[in-house]
């Protein structure tokens, strides 16, 4: 009987504390893919409304060294401008987001956004967006 006791707190325990593992977790998906989503968001809303300078200030800080704001801002202003976009779910494993994007033609197109972290704030950024 007392083996039967053990055996049930034990599963009891390990369950509790598998199921609160799951819970973090979930929890810290749901709120990472809020913080990617914002993101990605301010990032393409900036490139939209032509505040390129804006669009260059959210990306991360190996980009910007890999690119100077002049060079960013005349590559961006060449491309097709993304006027609507839907983004999948944040890889938390990869640090990439898929995003469906509508240009100002018609066209669409699969991206994939590349995220990053600022190195004293902690907030999310984009560090580059492609097929």
């Amino acid at each position: 009987m007392s083996i039967g006791i053990a055996i049930g707190v034990v599963v009891l325990v390990c369950g509790g504390g598998l199921a609160a593992v799951i819970g973090i977790l979930v929890s810290t998906q749901g709120a990472a893919q809020e913080r990617a989503q914002a993101a990605v968001s301010e990032y393409l809303n900036a490139l939209r409304d032509g505040k390129y300078d804006k669009a260059y200030d959210l990306l991360c800080d190996d980009a910007q060294q890999a690119e100077s704001e002049n060079a960013f801002e005349s590559r961006v202003s060449d491309e097709p401008v993304i006027r609507s976009y839907t983004m999948g779910k944040f890889d938390i494993v990869s640090w990439t987001m898929p995003v469906q994007a509508t240009y100002d033609d018609g066209s669409d197109a699969q991206l994939e956004a590349r995220l990053g972290t600022d190195q004293d704030t902690g907030e999310f950024e984009v560090c580059g967006i492609g097929e």
